[in-house]
């Protein structure tokens, strides 16, 4: 997906390499629907991290020792006076009026199910639960930046840079979704969200192809967003200079706070949104990368760490894969890398593996029974 990027002097190991905002983001629709937890703009955690520990362990009751060291500050927090969204200060309602929400705002149509750009959204839910990792109104946002653009070809260019390709005709690989049992419903989600945001100067990209094009250009750049107060609060807690009896009793009380987390809601989660970030975006795949990218400002802007010492001249490579999918076989991976990114690795543990057996990893065998339909719903949700 990449197309390299590589280091021009010596980088230690935890350095960061860049911190980059993305060129348009967005909070995932399912978050969306509960209550806006995040900025609609900069994805900005608006719950408190008390407030988001009680939500995840299902608990109102629970009560966070040390609430100073929670950052976020309700009295910033604005809202769009027009359709009700929510935002963490008026420089990001202001930033979100100026780029794209003149054209997404919903006024008093918010709640009417009828409305172009309700239609369209609650399409996307139907075919993509959560959790999402991409997001049609990353495509919305797309188009409402261009149509409010002065320069629009400026933004164009912009977003052209992106990968988009919607099949490696080399290794003869479709990406996922864009295969045939989906066409019926890539046509709804084009269908509507031309109804929704036609443009002119875009008109390619209301196309059959250059929606598909479109679609993957989400698909295989969209970079997932995670900010959480709780997660910040944590930081700000081992921070504290504490008497040992104290830290001991903070440390084991966070302990259990994530194991209760994680029986209630499953393994903690803190993605909010997507986005599209250039430099990343050129960042090549290695399922033994040496940078990792965090949210440590709890907002959209996106930090590259490096996660050993990297020589000038060095590829700086991510990976495009979860820790536990990095753990799985050879073969599971690059089914991973061929559906979603087009490609096939060889990467230094890939190439270490390629006399392997092609077999799949545990976990994908448990699986191998489901229908059809199990299969086209998980699919839709890996995006």
């Amino acid at each position: 997906k990449g197309k390299g990027l590589f280091a021009t002097k010596n980088i230690r190991k935890g350095e960061t390499v860049f911190v980059e905002r993305p060129v348009v983001s967005s909070q995932f629709l399912w978050n969306a629907l509960y209550n806006y937890r995040a900025c609609d703009h900069c994805l900005r955690a608006l719950e408190t991290a008390e407030e988001n520990a009680q939500r995840l362990l299902g608990k109102s009751s629970l009560v966070l020792p040390h609430p100073e060291q929670c950052s976020i500050r309700k009295d910033l927090h604005q809202q769009c006076p027009r359709c009700q969204v929510m935002y963490c200060s008026a420089e990001c309602r202001q930033a979100a009026l100026e780029q794209y929400h003149q054209v997404l705002c919903l006024g008093p149509s918010r709640d009417d199910p009828t409305h172009p750009l309700n239609k369209l959204q609650e399409a996307w839910r139907n075919m993509h639960y959560p959790p999402e990792t991409s997001s049609i109104m990353l495509m919305a946002r797309m188009v409402a930046t261009v149509k409010q653009a002065k320069d629009k070809e400026w933004w164009i260019k912009a977003f052209s840079q992106f990968c988009s390709k919607t099949a490696n005709e080399e290794e003869e690989i479709v990406h996922k979704l864009l295969g045939d049992k989906f066409k019926g419903q890539l046509e709804l989600l084009r269908l509507l969200f031309t109804e929704a945001l036609y443009d002119e100067h875009l008109s390619r990209w209301f196309t059959p192809e250059g929606f598909r094009s479109l679609f993957a250009l989400v698909g295989t750049n969209g970079q997932g967003i995670g900010t959480s107060s709780l997660s910040q609060w944590v930081h700000a807690c081992d921070a504290l200079d504490l008497p040992m009896l104290q830290r001991e009793e903070l440390d084991a009380f966070i302990d259990q706070l994530y194991k209760d987390i994680e029986k209630e809601s499953g393994e903690f989660l803190n993605c909010e949104g997507s986005g599209l970030y250039v430099l990343q975006s050129c960042c090549n795949h290695s399922c033994i990368p040496n940078a990792e990218t965090s949210f440590p400002e709890n907002n959209f802007l996106l930090h590259l760490t490096a996660l050993e010492d990297i020589e000038a001249g060095e590829e700086i490579c991510i990976s495009y894969l979860d820790c536990c999918q990095r753990e799985r076989s050879r073969h599971s991976r690059n089914k991973i890398l061929r559906e979603n990114y087009l490609f096939t690795c060889s990467c230094p543990k890939c190439l270490a593996q390629a006399d392997d057996a092609d077999v799949t990893s545990d976990e994908e065998e448990e699986g191998e029974g489901e229908t059809d339909d199990a299969e086209l719903e998980d699919e839709m949700t890996d995006v």
